[in-house]
């Protein structure tokens, strides 16, 4: 075995030390030949100065050896010496059969650094050089994906699909959907992602996303159907695909996708939530208070969920249970302006007014720039008989709303009884 070769043996083993030290001491003695086989194993194992090193002795004797700059000009990419990389490139000449490689590797570079029309040309002139080779159609597939030229980029991103269905580990049927979703081409993407042979979810779920943005719920539905037919327990799609039939009128079928959300998963508080708000409109108020206070028996301090509850709540006049409710939540250490308000309200329907002043004045530090409590909290105050205090809050809401000719009244009289 040679030197070369028990050194990759020992890398392999993960006795990177021990290679390191034999390739060193073979340098001392090693043929041009192994030192540039040492120099890509040093460029393999990220050791990048290591085979810069190497590199740069090499091209000092072979000045026209198109290999050594091209593997020089990788670890100057590595190391983010791009002017390096360019300059070195730009030396390799067009009779030179590394001058396409090169040119490609320039494209990139220029991509990096915003320069998109330099970038293109150099890869059109690569094409021109070598127009069937797949990986000038993907790099000008990506350069134009990547500045929103999704109709150029699907045209090449076809010609490597018609030979390729994968470049460098990426999915070409993955760039093709991307690339007609962001064209608006959604029914065609639908179609690349149902061809992969292990269709990916998350991809799925994202063009859902986008074509709902865009008012394709038709398209939406498809792709969140697809993706809870791949993964079940992708509780996201219940919950985007639940919200799309909601939105198209059709709450049977939004109850039915959330509940089966629900019984895949019971801890996506999410799910009960909309579940609770599904029922509601379906006029099943019972199931629908259960669902919401499953939410909030995973969350608290889940503010939409115990807004939605106390509404609910109240049209069946429930007002006992939503100082039940809100003091629980107050108990878990969830604090909000809103609930305090909300808890002065209920306490006026049970007539327990003092609770009621003090959960008024516990949400008036917050709110007192809100014009409707303060108009509230100013007539609650009247009517409690403390006019000193009434006033200054009902003049506050009148700052918000001044052309309120019944409030201006209102403190008139007010201030009128105190003289």
């Amino acid at each position: 075995m040679n030197t070369i070769h028990k050194a990759m043996e020992l890398a392999e083993n993960n006795e990177t030390e021990k290679a390191l030290a034999l390739l060193r001491e073979f340098e001392k003695n090693a043929d041009d030949d192994a030192l540039y086989q040492i120099a890509e194993l040093y460029l393999q194992w990220g050791f990048l100065l290591e085979s810069r090193n190497i590199l740069e002795k090499l091209i000092g004797k072979y000045p026209e050896e198109t290999s050594l700059k091209l593997a020089l000009s990788d670890i100057f990419i590595e190391s983010e010496e791009d002017e390096l990389a360019i300059t070195i490139l730009n030396e390799i000449s067009k009779d030179d059969e590394g001058y396409v490689q090169a040119l490609i590797q320039l494209a990139d570079l220029y991509q990096a650094q915003g320069l998109f029309e330099v970038s293109e040309q150099k890869l059109l002139e690569a094409k021109h050089i070598e127009p069937q080779e797949s990986i000038i159609d993907f790099a000008l597939g990506e350069l134009f994906f990547s500045i929103g030229e999704y109709v150029k980029a699907i045209n090449y991103y076809e010609r490597v699909y018609a030979k390729t269905k994968e470049v460098g580990h990426v999915s070409i049927e993955d760039r093709l959907g991307e690339a007609y979703a962001a064209a608006g081409e959604y029914e065609k993407a639908l179609d690349f992602y149902k061809e992969e042979e292990e269709p990916d979810p998350d991809k799925l779920f994202r063009h859902g996303i986008t074509a709902h943005q865009t008012d394709r719920n038709d398209i939406a539905m498809k792709a969140w159907q697809h993706v809870l037919e791949i993964d079940q327990d992708y509780y996201a799609a219940y919950t985007q695909l639940a919200n799309v039939y909601k939105e198209q009128g059709m709450s049977d079928e939004a109850y039915k996708t959330v509940q089966q959300g629900i019984e895949r998963d019971s801890y996506q508080k999410e799910l009960f939530f909309l579940a609770g708000d599904i029922a509601h409109q379906l006029g099943k108020n019972e199931e629908s208070e259960e669902h919401v206070r499953q939410a909030i028996a995973l969350d608290p301090d889940y503010k939409e969920a115990v807004l939605f509850l106390i509404e609910l709540l109240k049209t069946r006049e429930a007002f006992n249970d939503i100082i039940e409710l809100i003091q629980s939540i107050k108990k878990t250490g969830a604090e909000d302006a809103l609930y305090d308000w909300e808890l002065a309200k209920a306490n006026v329907e049970i007539e327990s007014f003092d609770d009621a002043l003090n959960s008024y004045q516990d949400a008036y530090t917050s709110l007192n720039h809100d014009s409707d409590f303060l108009k509230e909290y100013g007539y609650f105050l009247t009517e409690e008989g403390r006019v000193r205090e009434a006033i200054p809050v009902l003049k506050a809401y009148l700052e918000h709303q001044p052309m309120d000719e019944d409030v201006l009244e209102h403190v008139e009289r007010l201030e009128q009884d105190l003289v």
